[in-house]
């Protein structure tokens, strides 16, 4: 079979099966396993073996499944890097990539002394935060914690896959593995999805992805109730803390913040108009 014909038949077969975006999908799969360029196989028309027409299928499948399309490649890109992914560990999103951006311009306002620049990134599941910031900033020190194993395995693997040296992950429960040590800026996307809410996301989401790693609680909030006081703790003095938000979040994690005597408290919104992220300092800069 060729490529073009193996396309029009994949995009249909995921059409019935429910899957949005399903050309952009078929061309993804089959371009990933013939090891080509999406363009090439509409210019070629390239004959497919029958062994990977064989794999193509079976992905196809795992897909009509709802599986991840992230799981079944085993990667997916975030801020440039090449980011592996698996069950057990949270897939990458394009509005953490924002996060990701915002805390680059945070750290750029440290520049005379980016040098000893340290960031703690709590939750870093596939470490895809910690490991944007040590790319994007080599002479920094970033550890990045989690209390999966598994996440942390993968947190690892990303390092060495993208050749990144300058972050160190720890498993263990937030701060706990970092006791010792003091931060000029902690960043996270923790888990913040209300606890009743989970059931009604997408199968891809609720039926793959790690329970650990969505559930925020009964109201979403349990992870920034946790982490505001010992981030105070844990900032030196002219810290900032960095946190996503979830939708409709922001009102209740910025008073958090103020109770917990964070100053210079802002909310930044997302392409979507959604307050996203919050920014909030130690003490005066």
């Amino acid at each position: 079979m060729n490529s073009l014909d193996k396309l029009k038949e994949a995009k249909k077969f995921l059409d019935i099966s429910g899957i949005e975006n399903a050309a952009r999908e078929a061309e993804t799969i089959i371009s990933h396993c013939m090891e080509t360029d999406r363009v090439t196989l509409y210019r070629d028309n390239l004959i497919i073996p029958e062994d990977i027409i064989q794999r193509i299928n079976e992905y196809l499948k795992r897909r009509a499944k709802k599986e991840p399309l992230q799981y079944i490649l085993g990667y997916t890109e975030f801020y440039g890097l090449k980011i592996m992914t698996g069950p057990g560990v949270l897939i990458p999103r394009p509005e953490t990539e924002l996060l990701v951006e915002e805390t680059i311009k945070i750290i750029s306002n440290f520049e005379f002394r980016i040098s000893n620049f340290k960031i703690l990134d709590l939750c870093t599941g596939s470490g895809c935060i910690a490991l944007a910031l040590a790319g994007e900033f080599p002479d920094t020190y970033i550890y990045g914690t989690d209390s999966s194993e598994v996440a942390i395995k993968y947190a690892k693997e990303n390092a060495e896959l993208n050749q990144i040296k300058n972050v160190k992950f720890r498993k263990g429960s937030l701060f706990v593995p970092v006791q010792k040590l003091k931060f000029d800026l902690i960043v996270s996307n923790p888990p913040y999805i209300k606890r009743t809410d989970i059931k009604s996301l997408q199968p891809e989401i609720k039926d793959w992805e790690p329970l650990e790693a969505l559930d925020g609680g009964e109201d979403g909030l349990d992870y920034y109730r946790a982490i505001m006081p010992d981030a105070r703790i844990y900032l030196k003095k002219e810290g900032c803390l960095m946190l996503e938000l979830g939708v409709g979040q922001a009102d209740a994690v910025r008073k958090m913040s103020e109770d917990t005597g964070f100053i210079n408290i802002s909310i930044i919104k997302d392409y979507a108009k959604i307050e996203r992220i919050l920014v909030a300092k130690s003490s005066i800069l």
